[in-house]
């Protein structure tokens, strides 16, 4: 770290009910050098519900000028600024402007920190009623069909629970799109406006979901979505595609830890079994 640089301030704001500001926020907000919004207009209402104004530079830092701002306050981080970065919800650089000043800031040796808070990923799992021991973020799927089909298809294996964010005019299209990749009885939850006065959260098969959908859905979406359940197989039918994979160079250990995430096998029997059968092969 540079000894006199700055800091770089990455702080969470509530993603609906102003009430759920962590009680540092108000402070860097009214204490910071330098104020970075996506949207300063939602900045000034954030800080009339929190009753703080700021006293440092307040400059707007979204997606059409984030790469040419970056450059701008990196230098005032080497100069010894405190530099905060706020987006319109949540945590900066989760589907947000933020990654690109944090790549940056870390690399010119400035400290970077963050003020915790609200999350819609973390809240949309717990009220989901879906596992929640392992999971995966997704964030917005590509808007094209053909995109959006394939992205899908690369996930119809993933075991973890998914989660995604939509826009209201796409949702219906997006869970279709899901049943049609995941099958129409996956699990899912939808949850919208979330914390906020009409917060719901629809849960069912992904058909039942789109059916739902395809009536119009408003606000800000996000969806969880379960992980595929284990292929039901047995280590005897499981051997013949490992030993082919294994001809073709594959390591025996490898093969045998990707079989059993795939399965839900237990690891050691498979690479046993495939040690024996390699055995009585000779």
């Amino acid at each position: 770290m540079t000894s006199d640089a700055g800091v770089l301030v990455l702080a969470a704001t509530p993603i609906g009910d102003p009430r759920d500001a962590a009680p540092r926020l108000g402070a860097e907000l009214e204490t910071a050098d330098v104020v970075a919004a996506e949207d300063t207009r939602r900045l000034r209402r954030l800080c009339a519900d929190l009753g703080v104004t700021p006293t440092g530079a307040v400059l707007s830092y979204h997606e059409h000028n984030e790469a040419s701002r970056t450059a701008e306050l990196v230098e005032r981080l080497r100069g010894g600024a405190r530099v905060v970065v706020v987006t319109d919800a949540g945590m900066p650089s989760v589907s947000d402007p933020g990654y690109r000043l944090v790549d940056a800031a870390v690399a010119a040796g400035v400290r970077v920190t963050c003020v915790p808070g609200p999350s819609a990923v973390l809240m949309a799992l717990a009220v989901s009623g879906l596992p929640v021991d392992r999971f995966c973020f997704e964030g917005f799927l590509p808007r094209k069909p053909g995109e959006r089909a394939r992205g899908l298809e690369a996930l119809a294996g993933e075991r973890r629970t998914m989660v995604f964010f939509e826009a209201p005019h796409r949702i219906d299209a997006t869970l279709a799109a899901m049943a049609d990749a995941f099958g129409p009885d996956r699990r899912a939850a939808v949850c919208r406006e979330l914390t906020k006065t009409y917060e719901e959260v629809r849960r069912g098969g992904l058909a039942e979901l789109a059916a739902w959908a395809a009536e119009g859905v408003r606000g800000e979406i996000t969806v969880v979505v379960a992980g595929a359940s284990p292929v039901v197989t047995t280590v005897e039918k499981a051997l013949p595609g490992i030993q082919e994979r294994v001809a073709a160079g594959e390591r025996l250990k490898d093969v045998c830890a990707d079989v059993a995430a795939a399965t839900g096998l237990s690891k050691k029997q498979l690479y046993d079994a495939a040690v024996e059968l390699r055995r009585l092969a000779r």
